[in-house]
Order: C-alpha cells, then structure tokens, then sequence
C-alpha cells in the first residue's frame, strides 16, 4: 500500500488549499497549442524590466559560482538612502510573501490568532495557518478592508494585524485618516503588517505612505515588492520596514542568502531608474482606465481599483468565460478561492494587450449571453 504522506504532516498542514498561481503561458501553450498569448493573470508589469537592471543583471553573471550577500548590504543602503530610513530597519526576502511569511514563523503559532480582511490576499491565511495559528477572516466593507470591525475583532490571543493598501485581488484602499486612526486604536503588543505591494501604482493625495507611521508606531511593519512597478517578478525581492528590534527577529527565523545575487543587483539598479518607474505609473493609469471604460461599455460592472489590475463582475459563475478567454488566447486570474465566484481580475497590459483582452472578452460574451450586470458591484 502506498503511504500517505500527507497524513504524516501536521494537522494545520493537511487541511490547507496551496496558493494557485496565475496560469503560465507555456501551461496553455503546450494544452491549446496557442502561438498569440497574452497573459493578464498575475498583476506583473507589462512594460518589462528596467534597462538599468538589465545591465546590472549582465555584469554580475560571471559571478554566478559565489554566494549573494547575505545581509544585502547594497539594496538596503539603496533603500536607507531613497527613503530616509535606518539600514537596521530594513529586512530583506525572497519576495514580499516570503517576508508574510517570516511574519507568521515570528510571531504566530499555537493559540494565537491572526486578523486579515475578507476578500484579502491568499497568503495571509495560508501563512497564519501553516504555523498552526488561528485566522479570523473580517467581514469586508464594499470589498475593502473595514478597519472598525477589525479592531473590535482584537483578543487577547490576537498576534499580527494583516492590512493590503491597496488591497489584492480588489484593488480597493483605505486613506491616510483611516490608517492613522487605526494604527492609534491597536495595542503595542499586536504586531501590524501594512502590505504596500502596489503602492507605487498609487497616485490619490489621500493615499498614506506606510513608512511615515514607523516612528509613531513601533510595532508596525511595511511590506514592499519589487515585482510589480518595478517589473521584477521573476527575481523574486522584496523587503520590509520597521523598529530595528522587529527586523532583528525576522532575521532569527530568516534563511541564509534568502534573495539571490541577480535579485539583489537588479533591484539595486532598478530604485534609481526613476524614468521606467514614471512609465510604469503612467502606463498602468492609462491601462486601467482603458479596462474601466471598456467593461463598462460591455455592461459589466467592476471594483474600482488603484492597484495594476481591476476585477470584473459577470453576474454568473465566471469560470466558463475563463476558459472560453484562454480559448482566445487570453490568460486573466479567477478569483472564486477568494470567495469571488462571479468575478475575474484583470491585470493591467501594454495598449495593445488591453484591446486585444477587450476584444476576446467581446466575442466571448457574445457567443455566450449578454453581459449582465452584477447585483451587488460597487462601480458606477
């Protein structure tokens, strides 16, 4: 008889979903045999990475045979220098999932709870409940975290406060009133994670810059990304801000050399490219208001969103118009683990991947029904 691994491990572990990635173009190539793809599934950046990491990447490949620089200290004096922040304060991971996750290893476990917003990113419970805590999933306000009931849901066995500003996969967000209020009301002994990965796609005056809280509030911690604006997904890089005594602990529980040699340097390189950073904003605002516009006038409503994606309501169950949409040559992200069984995200493309999406949304809704109109949407 063949042994059930799965029954070895513990018990938090055999009950969890693993995260489900957005599609790879390869997948639905070697399955449709598709020679146009284009992939809007998993919020990267469409513009490609940024020259300056290119050249970075080039000169540190014939150093490949040594060990990247554990402690990071070129990133991190980057980051210290452009945001006026401590290098002490500065934690480095393997994306920022991996720093959720140094998060959870810290500061959860075995009787302690974790609150996060409905609707709000995959790895927060899946982080929470692989260290064998317990995750209390808020109820969401118009999709978007509603700060109130997450503080009225604090215990005594209450740990670590996960917050996405903007929030993934909705896109929605809370302003610098809101987060200050907050952050006011949690106690000092409740670590807050203040999850920015999109931050840099934000331009609303109202939008609060997490770092600006850090000396205020010492048990707050600002997770960044260099996958998204930055355009270094495939790297995997990431970092997090706060009191130099939380980062230490992170870095009990951190693996050595956590972010490889080429992550380091591009990264590097691409937080001086102010220019790719500009066209990366623009392109995305410009992206986003394309994909409103273009829905809209399909009948469907969405979630108004500032991050670099907009999630669509179909008014039906949305997984057959995925698969008529990867017929199409088309990858976007369903969203029903989210509880979102009607939706899909869209992530923002070039000009030419948003009308080609447009267009294959069109057919497909054609050869299907009308589009119908969400009962419970929040766009106008």
């Amino acid at each position: 008889m063949d042994q059930d691994f799965l029954s070895l491990a513990m018990p938090q572990v055999q009950s969890l979903s693993p995260y489900i990635p957005g599609k790879p173009i390869e997948e639905l190539q070697r399955e449709l045999g598709l020679t146009k793809i284009v992939k809007l599934a998993s919020n990267e950046n469409p513009l490609g990475p940024s020259p300056k990491s290119l050249a970075a990447i080039e000169g540190e490949l014939k150093h490949l045979t040594l060990y990247p620089d554990g402690n990071g200290f070129a990133l991190k004096s980057a980051l210290a220098e452009r945001f006026s922040l401590d290098i002490h304060q500065i934690t480095l991971g393997n994306g920022s999932n991996d720093l959720l996750d140094l998060v959870a290893r810290a500061f959860l476990g075995q009787g302690r709870e974790a609150i996060y917003s409905e609707y709000a990113f995959a790895v927060y419970p899946i982080s929470t409940q692989a260290v064998g805590a317990t995750g209390i999933a808020v109820p969401a306000k118009e999709y978007g975290h509603d700060l109130s009931a997450m503080l009225a849901a604090i215990t005594p066995r209450t740990s670590v406060i996960f917050l996405a500003n903007p929030n993934n996969p909705t896109g929605t967000w809370f302003d610098r009133q809101a987060l200050s209020a907050f952050l006011a009301a949690v106690p000092d002994r409740v670590i807050v994670v203040l999850d920015e990965a999109y931050t840099e796609y934000v331009g609303e005056a109202a939008f609060p810059n997490g770092f600006e809280f850090l000396n205020a509030h010492r048990n707050l911690i600002v997770t960044r990304t260099f996958s998204k604006a930055y355009g270094l997904a495939g790297l995997r890089v990431g970092y997090a801000v706060s009191d130099p005594a939380i980062a230490d602990t992170l870095n009990r529980v951190r693996q050595p050399f956590n972010v490889n040699s080429l992550a380091l340097i591009a990264a590097t390189a691409a937080l001086s490219d102010d220019e790719y950073l500009q066209r990366s904003f623009q392109t995305n605002r410009e992206g986003l208001a394309l994909l409103a516009e273009g829905v809209r006038a399909l009948g469907l409503d969405y979630i108004p969103s500032v991050g670099n994606f907009i999630t669509v309501h179909f008014g039906r169950p949305a997984q057959p118009i995925y698969q008529a949409l990867l017929r199409e040559g088309v990858i976007v992200r369903p969203v029903a683990n989210y509880g979102l069984r009607d939706a899909l995200r869209i992530s923002v493309g070039t000009l030419a991947e948003n009308q080609y999406f447009l267009e294959a949304l069109t057919r497909v809704l054609g050869s299907v029904h009308d589009g119908a109109r969400s009962p419970d949407s929040t766009a106008k």
